[in-house]
């Protein structure tokens, strides 16, 4: 695609857009004092709500009204199924089979429940390799069962650095380090996306030479679900856990996500945390002393899913079901392509771009390194009526998110910077 630095681009983008439509379907925050939209880049953080979540939320709380206890079996979404419900658009959305996705709980206590299963460290196995610098719960769980099993992160977590000048890690610098350690390495867990670069890992790749080397594979989508396409199930990555807020637009802390690949399923030597809700929906009523496995991801699953948060979840689903990822990743590479050429057609001496040049390298979001480690520009973007992220020390995080953001939107915040001296 074409870009030039003039406005008519933008306005002649936005015209061509064939998912336009979507942005009214959603609410955006509004200027102080006034009802004109402010320019919303925080989709990486926090989702806008859908106008039809009222919709499904206050559904459920009809039907609760009207049926009480009965809405587990007689409502329009039985709540006894209402998970399935929501199965067949996630698992579309993260390349996955139906019965590999649960919505459960939320991102940190799945992770939990995924590495009591999938973290078994032997005296030659023990070893967990993460991304450089991801998220810190990530890392705060990870290191909490190493402390179970007597590491420390000093003994057991391999964390590769960037290289300087870079903030990167490389698919080599990844590949070196499973080459190097792959015989000791019990678990790989890496966010596909970084939440702080905003760079998009390899996961085919990853995975394949991890699985080469009997690695278990994890992956943290919570900045990559909805963002950008996965094909879990066909690369064979073992689990993955996200939270559906961000570009799920599922509301804030809303419930997450946890895939388990099929093979994997019905495995009764894997040690898990059982409830009663992962028992096989057929019995579960029965209410017997002896746990009859889902043999599904629903397996992982412990208590009763929380139905009006779910609702939210639905509301979201549906609209990412009529879209599809593959349009949405086309508008996406489009318009976070759009703003890296605006920023790097432009001289701006203090920014300097963290997130790979490359489309494919990377998702919506694209984070900007003040070089003075100054926090004046976010402040005068925000005093401005945009909405975006600052991540200490020195990164505002911009993310388009091409359901409800415009080529216009971009072009606007960009003029904002180049306005903008220090």
């Amino acid at each position: 695609m074409t870009f030039t630095t003039h406005k008519s681009c933008a306005t002649a983008l936005d015209a061509q857009d064939e998912l336009k439509q979507y942005r009214s379907q959603f609410y955006i925050p509004k200027k102080q004092h006034t009802t004109d939209d402010t320019i919303y880049l925080c989709g990486n953080s926090l989702g806008l709500q859908p106008k039809a979540t009222k919709h499904y939320i206050q559904t459920e709380l009809d039907t609760w009204a009207t049926q009480g206890v009965n809405g587990f079996t007689q409502a329009p979404y039985t709540w006894l199924n209402y998970n399935m419900l929501l199965s067949t658009n996630m698992a579309a959305i993260i390349g996955a089979l139906p019965s590999e996705v649960v919505l459960m709980n939320t991102l940190t206590v799945n992770l939990h429940l995924m590495l009591t299963s999938f973290y078994a460290p032997t005296k030659q196995r023990y070893k967990i390799l993460i991304e450089h610098n991801p998220f810190p719960s990530d890392r705060y769980a990870i290191q909490s069962h190493l402390t179970r099993y007597g590491y420390t992160a000093a003994d057991a977590l391999l964390e590769p650095m960037p290289i300087a000048p870079s903030a990167l890690i490389t698919q080599a610098q990844i590949e070196a380090i499973l080459s190097a350690e792959g015989e000791k390495i019990a678990l790989i867990l890496i966010g596909a996306v970084n939440y702080y670069t905003g760079q998009l890992y390899d996961i085919k790749a990853i995975t394949k030479l991890a699985k080469s080397k009997g690695i278990v594979v994890g992956y943290d989508l919570a900045h990559a679900v909805g963002n950008v396409p996965l094909n879990l199930h066909d690369i064979g990555a073992d689990f993955a856990i996200w939270c559906n807020y961000k570009y799920l637009n599922s509301g804030p802390g809303s419930i997450g996500g946890c895939y388990v690949h099929k093979c994997h399923h019905g495995n009764t030597t894997l040690p898990k945390l059982n409830g009663w809700w992962g028992n096989n929906v057929a019995t579960r009523f029965a209410m017997a002393n002896d746990y009859d496995s889902a043999a599904t991801a629903e397996d992982w699953q412990i208590s009763t899913p929380t139905i009006l948060a779910m609702a939210a979840i639905n509301a979201s689903l549906q609209l990412f079901a009529k879209v599809g990822m593959a349009a949405l990743r086309a508008k996406s590479e489009a318009l976070t392509g759009y703003l890296y050429y605006l920023l790097t057609q432009n001289h701006l001496p203090n920014i300097k771009v963290l997130t790979p040049s490359e489309a494919s390298q990377r998702g919506c979001q694209l984070s900007l390194l003040m070089v003075n480690g100054s926090k004046g520009l976010f402040t005068y973007l925000t005093a401005n009526n945009v909405i975006a992220d600052w991540r200490e020390p020195n990164v505002i995080r911009l993310a388009p998110v091409p359901l409800y953001n415009t080529f216009t939107e971009v072009y606007e915040v960009v003029e904002l910077i180049k306005a903008y001296s220090d």
